[in-house]
């Protein structure tokens, strides 16, 4: 028996890195998976390897997550193609540079609409659905910077401690209607993932990393799986007396 067996999850953002090793993580230990993502090429892809190892147990679709109908949808399908939904991991996201002056307010709304009202969007659809199958569990993808700021990423903090905020809000409101559903948020450091491929490009990817772990207490930067582990704790049974608390998983970064 897997860690999450029985359960039926829907994963954004799960084309590659952290949504693709999340979505591949459940399936592994039991669950079915619908992986969503606005590549939906490219969810369709992981999700073609991840049934090659798992057979059974991952559908795929495209999936603008700041689009209201299409959570509508995505949701129905993962009800329909599973029966049933019990776990949601909101992971699509985004990031800017730029400091409060300098970055255009398109570009900060834009974070917005995808790091943070995707959640919303995400939440508020699924929890109905959820309540039927519970016991359930929520998992938001913030960021250590939605707990540490920086002056030079200002929509990408904002953003990433509105998916802390949400998080807790979410699981007040569930605890409160004692739906069995959880909601938790996870925030990493620096993961080894296609989001480190600029900072790769201008440094080398050997310097790149180097450099990033010098930041880091524990010396090095993170795994896809160090992330999908912890998504996979919060997602069982195992964490059910866990709610509206933040896992850190930043080699220590806070702890400075």
């Amino acid at each position: 028996m897997g860690r999450v067996s029985g359960k039926k999850a829907i994963v954004t953002g799960a084309a590659q890195g952290l949504g693709a090793a999340i979505a591949t993580m459940l399936a592994k230990e039991g669950a079915k998976v619908m992986l969503t993502d606005l590549n939906g090429d490219g969810a369709a892809d992981t999700c073609a390897r991840i049934n090659e190892m798992y057979p059974g147990s991952a559908w795929s679709m495209q999936h603008d997550v700041t689009d209201e109908e299409r959570w509508q949808d995505v949701v129905t399908a993962a009800v329909e193609e599973m029966d049933g939904l019990s776990i949601l991991v909101n992971n699509a996201g985004i990031g800017a540079g730029g400091t409060v002056e300098d970055l255009p307010y398109a570009q900060f709304k834009k974070v917005m609409d995808v790091d943070v009202d995707s959640i919303f969007l995400g939440c508020k659809y699924a929890i109905p659905a959820m309540e039927e199958y519970s016991p359930g569990s929520i998992v938001n993808i913030s960021s250590i910077a939605g707990l540490i700021a920086s002056g030079n990423y200002v929509a990408y903090n904002t953003a990433k401690a509105g998916a802390w905020m949400i998080s807790k809000s979410v699981a007040l409101h569930c605890a409160k209607k004692k739906n069995g559903i959880r909601c938790n948020s996870v925030h990493p450091t620096f993961i080894d993932t296609p989001i480190l491929d600029r900072t790769k490009e201008m440094f080398g990817a050997d310097e790149a990393l180097a450099k990033l772990a010098r930041q880091v207490p524990l010396g090095k930067v993170g795994e896809p799986d160090d992330v999908a582990y912890a998504v996979l704790y919060l997602a069982s049974d195992e964490s059910k007396f866990v709610t509206g608390a933040e896992l850190k998983v930043d080699g220590g970064i806070s702890a400075m």
